[in-house]
């Protein structure tokens, strides 16, 4: 508990960031983007594989430099998918000397930590940014909701051979946690649009967990406990912010796709 509470302390300048938006968020999602890629290949090279960080770099680069210079030309961020598909692929022509899992490893690195924590940017610039606040409260609302009803009646194992303390129980309490969080956001700042903040309630808390249990399974193939140490009691960057790769996503694509009232 009292890590957790460290850890909170560590989290609040995160909130001045997301109230400044702009290149403020920017410039954040940018070194989670770093920060977190060199993480995760650091747990590939633990289990065997040898990622290419300059690829993964030059992506990052790329992407919010595309980004800097016309934010909303959607083209640019689909010939970025081509070409870091293409160059992951062409960096295992050396089959002599690398293996299928560098060339995967490298890809699926830049997506999962590069492309998805970019999506807090998207929600920044579009015409709702006011809802990227539920990104965050979803993610970490969940989180902290899982928590205390785990504790206080958790009985039955969710996903025992991938996070042994997590129960079915706290991940109700987590949906049902998410969906107060949102639905008083929407309630209290946004009135119009209170329906799509409790189904973004929902559906992040849903995707949060599932961010957090695929982050759990990388961990267990990896052979690692943290990604890093950079964040006391919570490991590094990406055991902090798991669940919010997986539910940026979400709020961007329900924003995209729900008409507000």
């Amino acid at each position: 508990m009292k890590t957790r509470i460290i850890s909170a302390c560590v989290m609040l300048p995160l909130l001045i960031i997301v109230y400044l938006g702009g290149w403020f968020i920017w410039a954040a999602a940018l070194v989670v983007a770093a920060i977190g890629i060199r993480e995760f290949y650091k747990g590939f090279e633990a289990a065997g594989a040898r990622p290419c960080y300059a690829i993964a770099y030059a992506a990052i680069a790329l992407l919010y430099a595309a980004n800097a210079f016309a934010p909303y030309d959607t083209r640019l961020t689909m010939i970025w998918i081509i070409l870091i598909t293409a160059s992951s692929m062409i960096y295992g022509f050396r089959v002599n000397e690398r293996k299928l899992e560098d060339m995967t490893s490298t890809l699926l690195g830049i997506m999962y930590v590069v492309f998805f924590s970019y999506h807090i940017v998207l929600i920044d610039q579009s015409q709702h940014r006011i809802l990227i606040w539920l990104v965050f409260l979803s993610a970490f609302g969940t989180d902290i909701m899982a928590y205390f009803t785990g504790m206080a009646i958790g009985k039955h194992k969710l996903c025992p051979h991938l996070s042994p303390k997590k129960s079915i129980e706290g991940a109700v309490g987590g949906v049902a946690g998410s969906i107060i969080f949102c639905g008083l956001f929407g309630y209290l700042v946004m009135p119009e649009a209170l329906g799509m903040t409790i189904v973004i309630g929902f559906l992040g808390s849903i995707f949060a967990q599932l961010g957090d249990l695929s982050a759990s399974a990388f961990k267990r193939q990896m052979g690692i406990k943290d990604y890093g140490n950079l964040i006391p009691g919570h490991g590094g960057i990406l055991d902090r912010f798991d669940s919010v790769l997986f539910t940026a996503p979400a709020v961007y694509y329900c924003i995209l796709f729900i008409n507000i009232g």
